[in-house]
C-alpha cells in the first residue's frame, strides 16, 4: 500500500489510490449510519445523546488531523528527511512528545466527561444529559487512538506511503458495523426513535459506545504494521532538546489555537441545535455533514494529500513557483468534480435522506439540512487546499486568523438561529456554516495571494466560471428528472423506499454527469482534457 509521487503522473496515481480507499471506507461509513439509523433512529433521545458523545472525539480528530498534526508533521518530517539518519530520530522524538500530549488530553477529557458533556448538552432534559455522559465515558478514549492513527498515518504520508492512511478506516467501519449487528441481535431496534432515555440500559450503552471505540482502536494499531513494512521502527525518545522541535512547537501553538476556536464553535452549534428537541437535532446535523463530506473526502482530500507532500518538498527547497503551480493545479483539479458533486447532492437531497429514514417529514428535515450544507461545498474544498498551502509554507499563524474570522461570524449567526422555529434551527445552522465558510475561503485566498505575490488567480477563476456555466443545464435536467420521479412528494418513487431512492440517485447522477462532462468537452476544458488524456492512452493500450 504505497505510491511514490513523482510528477503529474505520480500525483494522479497517488490521488487515485487514496480516493479508492476513501470510497470503500465512505461506503462502509454510510452502511454504518444506515444500520445505526435502523437501530436507534435519527430523531429521539438515543440518536442525539450518542451523537453528542461520539461527536467530541470525532470533531477533535478532524481538527487535529486537518490542523495540528498535518500542519506540523508533514513539513517537519520532509525537512528532517534531509538529515543523515533520514529523519528517524526526529520522528521518534516528535511522536513521543505528541503521544504524551494526546494521552494527557484524553485522560483529562474522560475524567471531566460529566462537565464537558453536560455543558455541550446544556439544553437537554436531565435524564438525556445523564445518558450522554454514560456514552461519553465509552467514546472519549477515541481521542487518543484517533490521534495515534493520524500521527502514524501522516508519517507514512510524509514518506510517500499513501495507501494505509486511507484504507485502514475500512477496518474501523467493519468493527463498528459488527457491533451494531450485535446490538440489533441483543436488543429491540428502534428506527423511529421512540425509546426514551430511561429505557436505554447500561448494556446498550456499552455495546453501542464500546464497539464504536473498538473500531477506532483497530484503525490506529494496524498502522504499526505498515510502519514496519517501510522500515520504520518506533522507539520512545524523551530527549526533546536540541533537535529543532521548537519550530514544530511554535507551529503547533497556532493550530492548537485553531482547535480551541473550532471546538468552541462546535459546542455553540450543539447547544443551539438541541433546542430543537424531538425535531432535526444533533444526529440529523451529523448525518447531513457526513453526506457533505463524502465528495470532499473522496476527491479533495485524496488530491490535496498527494500534492501537500510535494508542496512541502518544494517549500523546503525554496521553490515558490512550483508551490504556486501545485496549489493552482490542486484547486482546479478538485473543483472540476466538486462542482458536479455539489449539484448532484443538492438535487438528490431528499432521496439521500430517504436512505436513512422512512417518514416523509423526517426525509424533508434531513434533506433541507443537506441542501443548506452542500451549497458551501466548493468554497470548503478550495479553503482546504489553500490552508494546506499555508501549512506547506510552514505558516500556521495566518490560518489561525482566518479561522478566527470565520468562528466569530459563525457563533453570532448560530446564536441567532436559536430564535428560528424548531423545524428550521438545524437548517439555519447549516446555512450559517455555508455562508461563513465561503467568506473564510475568500479571505484565505486573498491572504495566500498576498503572501505568494499571486496564486494563478485568473486561471483558477476562469476554470471555476467554466465549471459553473457547464453545470447549469445538468442541474435543470436533474431537477426535472427528480420531479418526474416524485422526489419532492410523499410516497413518490424517489423517496418511497431505500432501494427506489438509490435507483433514483444513480439515474439522476448519471444523467447529470454525462451532460456536465459533455459540455466541458465542448467548452474545451484544459482540466478535463488533462484528466482524460492518460485514461485514453491506457484504454488504447
Amino acid at each position: 500500500m504505497s505510491d511514490t509521487v513523482t510528477g503529474t503522473g505520480g500525483i494522479g496515481r497517488a490521488s487515485a489510490f487514496l480516493a479508492s480507499g476513501t470510497i470503500v471506507s465512505r461506503i462502509l461509513g454510510f452502511v454504518k449510519v444506515i444500520v445505526l439509523a435502523a437501530i436507534i433512529g435519527q430523531f429521539g433521545a438515543a440518536a442525539d445523546t450518542f451523537a453528542i458523545a461520539n461527536q467530541l472525539p470525532n470533531t477533535i480528530y478532524v481538527i487535529v488531523a486537518g490542523g495540528i498534526l498535518t500542519a506540523v508533521l508533514v513539513p517537519q518530517i520532509v525537512r528532517a528527511s534531509l538529515h543523515a539518519d533520514g529523519g528517524t530520530a526526529y520522528i521518534n522524538k516528535l511522536l513521543t512528545l505528541a503521544l504524551v500530549v494526546l494521552c494527557a488530553t484524553t485522560l483529562a477529557a474522560t475524567l471531566l466527561a460529566p462537565i464537558i458533556t453536560g455543558f455541550i448538552g446544556l439544553n437537554l432534559p436531565q435524564n438525556e444529559k445523564d445518558l450522554a455522559v454514560a456514552f461519553a465515558y465509552w467514546c472519549l478514549p477515541q481521542m487518543f487512538f484517533y490521534g495515534l492513527y493520524t500521527l502514524l498515518g501522516e508519517v507514512l504520508n510524509a514518506r510517500k506511503s499513501f495507501g494505509p492512511f486511507t484504507w485502514v478506516p475500512v477496518l474501523n467501519n467493519l468493527v463498528a458495523i459488527a457491533g451494531l449487528v450485535v446490538f440489533a441481535t441483543l436488543f429491540r431496534p428502534d428506527p423511529f426513535g421512540d425509546r426514551s432515555a430511561a429505557e436505554i440500559t447500561s448494556a446498550m450503552v456499552a455495546v453501542l459506545g464500546g464497539s464504536a471505540t473498538l473500531g477506532v482502536i483497530t484503525q490506529a494499531v494496524v498502522l504499526f504494521y505498515f510502519w514496519h513494512r517501510i522500515g520504520l521502527r518506533y522507539r520512545p525518545d524523551f530527549h526533546f532538546r536540541g533537535v529543532g522541535l521548537g519550530a514544530a512547537g511554535k507551529m503547533a501553538s497556532w493550530t492548537f489555537g485553531m482547535l480551541l476556536l473550532t471546538t468552541f464553535a462546535g459546542i455553540v452549534e450543539t447547544q443551539v441545535v438541541t433546542l430543537a428537541h424531538g425535531k432535526a437535532s444533533v444526529a440529523v446535523l451529523a448525518t447531513a455533514w457526513l453526506i457533505f463530506m463524502l465528495p470532499h473526502s473522496v476527491i479533495t482530500v485524496s488530491v490535496a494529500t498527494a500534492y501537500f507532500t510535494r508542496m512541502s518538498e518544494h517549500a523546503a527547497r525554496g521553490n515558490w513557483t512550483l508551490v504556486k503551480t501545485d496549489a493552482s493545479s490542486a484547486i482546479r483539479g478538485t473543483s472540476l468534480v466538486i462542482v458536479l458533486a455539489a449539484a448532484v447532492i443538492a438535487v438528490c437531497a431528499y432521496p439521500f435522506a430517504a436512505v436513512f429514514v422512512a417518514p416523509f417529514d423526517q426525509v424533508q428535515s434531513i434533506g433541507n439540512v443537506i441542501i443548506a450544507f452542500i451549497l458551501g461545498l466548493v468554497p470548503f474544498c478550495v479553503l482546504f487546499v489553500v490552508q494546506r498551502t499555508f501549512y506547506a509554507l510552514g505558516d500556521t499563524r495566518t490560518p489561525f486568523f482566518f479561522t478566527l474570522f470565520q468562528v466569530v461570524l459563525l457563533v453570532c449567526a448560530v446564536v441567532a438561529c436559536a430564535w428560528l422555529p424548531t423545524d428550521w434551527i438545524a437548517v439555519g445552522i447549516a446555512g450559517s456554516i455555508t455562508v461563513t465558510g465561503t467568506l473564510q475561503a475568500i479571505l484565505a485566498a486573498l491572504l495566500l495571494r498576498r503572501r505568494m505575490h499571486g496564486i494563478d488567480g485568473r486561471r483558477i477563476l476562469r476554470s471555476l466560471v467554466k465549471y459553473l456555466v457547464a453545470v447549469i443545464i445538468p442541474l435543470a435536467a436533474g431537477l426535472t428528472l427528480m420531479v418526474i420521479l416524485g422526489g419532492g412528494v410523499e410516497n413518490g418513487f424517489a423517496v418511497s423506499s431505500r432501494l427506489s431512492a438509490m435507483v433514483s440517485m444513480a439515474l439522476i447522477g448519471m444523467v447529470m454527469a454525462a451532460s456536465y462532462f459533455g459540455l466541458l468537452l465542448l467548452m474545451r476544458s484544459d482540466e478535463l482534457t488533462a484528466f482524460l488524456t492518460p485514461l485514453r492512452e491506457r484504454l488504447r493500450r
